[in-house]
Order: structure tokens, then sequence, then C-alpha cells
């Protein structure tokens, strides 16, 4: 078969792949980037579903707009006015996941050969997705407080950007929570340049000590313009449950109705079953409860994780603590002769049933070898001792 030529620089996930080697018996991954399910709160969801088929039947099982169902369009709004950013229910479509909304973007902004710049690491699926629709993506160095917001405008300045992508609260792979003051920078940055900013944010409500910055939408406010050259988008799968499959993205009108229209073209809309289970829960106020169990069992998880590391590889590793998300990123230092081949210790790990994804994946130019990810979401304390212990001796 000949397949479209859009195909050919599109690679296979690397972590897709690495989870065919999963099936080791009593294998430990720190590989995945999903949520527990154990934190699911199955109940709410029970009795959100139940509502959704005894209030609104006639809603939840029929066809639906595709921009997304009112009544979890008006939730999504007050939810994100919890958060500093006001919003009519109008001005935000309602997305199959997060990864839709990103999709959509590269329907509508990106044409072969278009540039846009990408944090140096980031999402592995975004790289793919831009990519698939011919993007040049120029990688922007990070470091723990997000974005280097000096050689980000340098970038933009030189290479004219179609639009700017970042995860600015403790990102996927890097863990990174972009500080206040760069945060501000961006607003200034997108004003300055006349450069659309992509704000993507499924991981900002999983702190586990002092909440971070407020989003960098919530912050458009303080400057003037700005909000006009933003997107954002979110999500319920890191928070409620990826089976949902519930996602937003709040963008400038024009842009919002040339995704709606795509979006029309791919999967007429989201499930309005799942929409109306997921107004529901919303409506019910259960989200505060839900997520401050989540913020206590992840935020022992990472600790714990960080703990067994400098018990178990010391020096051989370099890694920032995470304050929240999923993740840590850590980097294999060489030290005492050892290997700093993320890949080949990758194999090595699998030797000893332990898995975690190598970082090269996520650079979308320049990979640095010796990085890689872990997740610590999805395993118990005494799990990830064991699992850490069985990566000191891997190395």
């Amino acid at each position: 078969m000949q397949f479209a030529s859009r195909l050919d620089n599109v690679e296979t996930s690397a972590i897709r792949e690495l989870f065919k080697l999963l099936g080791t018996p009593g294998i430990i991954s720190f590989a995945g980037g999903f949520p527990d399910s154990a934190m699911f709160d199955v109940e709410g969801l029970k009795e959100a579903s139940a509502r959704a088929l005894n209030e609104e039947a006639s809603g939840a099982l029929q066809y639906g707009a595709t921009e997304g169902y009112e009544p979890l369009r008006t939730q999504l709004s007050a939810f994100m006015k919890s958060k500093g950013v006001d919003v009519d229910p109008s001005g935000l479509i309602v997305t199959t996941g997060s990864q839709q909304a990103l999709d959509l973007l590269g329907k509508t902004m990106i044409s072969p050969g278009d540039k846009v710049i990408v944090e140096g690491p980031t999402f592995l699926a975004t790289i793919q997705c831009f990519r698939l629709y011919g993007a040049q993506l120029i990688s922007a160095p990070i470091d723990a407080h997000g974005v280097k917001t000096d050689e980000l405008e340098a970038l933009i300045a030189e290479h004219k950007p179609k639009f700017v992508y970042l995860i600015p609260t403790f990102g996927n792979p890097s863990g990174a929570l972009l500080s206040l003051e760069r945060r501000k920078k961006v607003l200034e940055l997108a004003v300055k340049y006349q450069t659309l900013v992509v704000e993507d944010d499924p991981y900002g409500d999983l702190y586990f000590n002092e909440p971070p910055p407020p989003s960098i939408m919530a912050l458009s406010k303080d400057v003037p313009g700005s909000r006009e050259l933003l997107a954002h988008c979110g999500s319920m799968s890191k928070v409620l449950s990826p089976g949902l499959r519930i996602g937003w993205m709040i963008a400038p009108a024009e842009l919002l109705a040339k995704a709606t229209m795509c979006k029309q073209f791919s999967d007429a809309h989201t499930s309005t079953f799942a929409q109306a289970t997921a107004g529901q829960y919303l409506k019910s106020g259960r989200m505060p409860a839900t997520l401050d169990n989540v913020r206590k069992v992840y935020g022992e998880r990472a600790k714990a994780m960080a703990a067994a590391l400098e018990r178990a590889l010391g020096n051989a590793i370099a890694f920032e603590q995470p304050d929240g998300g999923l993740f840590f990123w850590a980097r294999l230092t060489g030290a005492n002769g050892r290997s700093s081949d993320a890949a080949a210790f990758a194999k090595r790990a699998i030797e000893q049933r332990v898995a975690f994804v190598p970082g090269a994946p996520f650079y979308a130019e320049k990979p640095d070898m010796a990085t890689l990810r872990l997740s610590f979401a999805t395993a118990n304390v005494e799990k990830i001792e064991e699992g850490i212990a069985r990566l000191g001796k891997a190395l």
C-alpha cells in the first residue's frame, strides 16, 4: 500500500513500544503516564452516571452539539472560574481528551513547513501530532522553573513561529513548574511578537504542597492584549478518569470556530453520555475531596521515590524533586565510571524487572541521551522502593 506522505516523518511512540515488554511477570513499571486507577472516585462516578440517565437521558444518549454538551460547558466554565479564568460556556469547546485539542490545533494552525516552538523536552504525543501536520519543531530549553524565557524570546524573534506550545505546570515529562515571573514574561512575549501561545494544563491541579502560580490564561487579565493570543487546553483525565475522555479548549473565537468545524469532520462530538456524567460529577461538589486525596497519595509517592533514588543510585543520577504532577525527570551523570546512556540502562532495567522511559524521544531536536522519565503514580510506596532498588542493581 502507498500511504500518505505525512506519515513519513512520524515514528511509533517509544512508550507504546516499551509497553510490549511489560508483560514480564513481576515487573514494576515507572513507564506509564497515566493515573492510578485506585484513585478514581468510582462511587461518585456511579452516582453521576445514574443522575445523567435519570435526569437528562434524552440529552445524554442523543447526538449533541459539536462544541459540547451545554450542561458540561456550564460546569467547566464554573470550574475554570474557580481557578481564576473568566470564560463564558460559549468560549470553550469540549474535546475527546486534551489530546484531541492538540490535534485540532494541528489541523487548524499548521501548514507543511510551519515552525512551532515546543519545550525541550515536551509531551511525546505533541511532537508526533504536530509533525504529522508538517510542522518544523524548534526546541526551547527548560530548567526546573520551566521554559527559559530569554532563550524563548530569541527563538521567537528568529523563527517567527506559528505558535508556541508550553506545559507550564508540572510538565510531562519534565515535572517543571514555570515560575510566576516567567509566566508573565510569556504573556509579554505573546503581545510583543503577536504570537499565539498554547498552554496545555492537564496536571495543574495535582500539586503536593502550595498551589502553583495561576495559569498563564488566568494571568492574562493583567497583560492587555494577551488573552486574544492564548489557547488553553484542560483535561479531566488525570484528576477524574481518562476513560471518560473529557478535555476542553479555550481559545479566541475565530480559532474555536475553525476547531469546531474540524471536530465535526472528525467525530461529530465527544460522547454525550460521558459529558453528562462529567457534568453531573462537577455539579455534585465531590471534586475538591477527590483532588485532596489524589494530591496526598501522589505527594507521598513522589517523596518516597526521591528518597529511594538517592539511596539506590546516589550521585549516579541527578533530578529535581517535583512539586506536583506524575513524573520525575532525571539525568544519568556517568559518575564513578557508570554509563550515562539511558536507552542501554532501560534494557538492563527490564532484565531486572523494572521499567522506565528513556528521555531522548521527548526532544523534538538535539536529544539528551542521558535523560529518563520515571512515573510514581501507579506504584505504591513499597513497589517504588523495590523498583528503585532494582534500578540500582541495573546501573
